[in-house]
């Protein structure tokens, strides 16, 4: 696999552990990381004896979401770069989340926007005690992308994962397991080795069986997740060209209050 310069990736055994290694940043969704996002759970497909995948970030948080500081200066002409990043990143979440074997996610810190869609679709999701799960799309004027509306409505339901995103919900570790958000809480000190150790328990188990369990949960959800994922990039498109979204990154970058004006 070629290395690519957002994400690290290492094989141990059958295991793929899948790092977001732009740490400094707050591992952002921007263009790179999504090409990389892409290349990484495209080459996984071709992997031999994949056995499991365990999926975390470097640093002091999971990820802050889509790059706001990029977004800035471009923000009166945003359609077409948006179009262009989901393209990438939403392909590459189909190919993560259809993966054959078992997703492992381990969050610490923040998660929000994309983030929070992204470990919403993996199969188990392992977070640290002082964890924040957010949604923040709805505060800056934007819908959601990322498949935050089938992997969300999947964990949380339907009404619950509305209000999250509506709303711009930040929850807490406690919260969001009890929204179904998360599966298990651990010590954040202790985080990365039980999510190691879950990844390979998992990597030793009946690796068919896991991957046909995971393609009948798939069918049985209500939306096509591919046909959700396209109706999001072109929605969040639209909206991005509208002077709420424009003012909304504004506001985020230049730390104000933003005035919406409805359109």
């Amino acid at each position: 696999m070629t290395t690519p310069s957002s994400i690290r990736f290492e094989m141990q055994g059958g295991l793929a552990i899948v790092s977001l290694a732009q740490p400094t940043r707050g591992n952002p969704f921007d263009g790179d990381f999504s090409r990389d996002f892409k290349q990484v759970f495209s080459e996984l497909w071709d992997t031999p004896n994949l056995r499991a995948v365990l999926l975390r970030a470097d640093g002091d948080n999971f990820s802050f979401g889509g790059d706001l500081k990029t977004f800035y200066p471009l923000r009166a002409n945003l359609a077409p770069l948006v179009r262009r990043w989901t393209a990438d990143l939403h392909m590459g979440l189909q190919r993560a989340w259809q993966l054959p074997v078992p997703v492992v996610a381990a969050v610490q810190g923040w998660a929000m926007g994309g983030a929070a869609a992204l470990l919403a679709g993996c199969d188990v999701v392992l977070a640290g005690e002082s964890t924040r799960i957010g949604s923040a799309f709805a505060k800056i004027g934007f819908s959601c992308d990322s498949g935050s509306s089938a992997t969300l409505t999947a964990r949380m339901g339907p009404a619950r994962a509305r209000r999250f995103v509506l709303l711009g919900e930040v929850l807490s570790s406690q919260e969001a397991q009890q929204a179904g958000l998360i599966d298990r809480i651990v010590p954040d000190t202790e985080l990365q080795a039980h999510a190691m150790a879950l990844a390979l328990e998992l990597a030793e188990g009946p690796t068919v069986a896991y991957g046909e369990i995971k393609r009948l949960f798939l069918r049985a959800g209500s939306a096509h997740l591919e046909s959700q994922l396209e109706d999001e990039a072109l929605t969040l498109a639209r909206v991005s060209a509208t002077a709420d979204a424009q003012e909304g990154i504004a506001a985020q970058v230049e730390r104000r209050k933003p005035v919406f004006r409805g359109c």
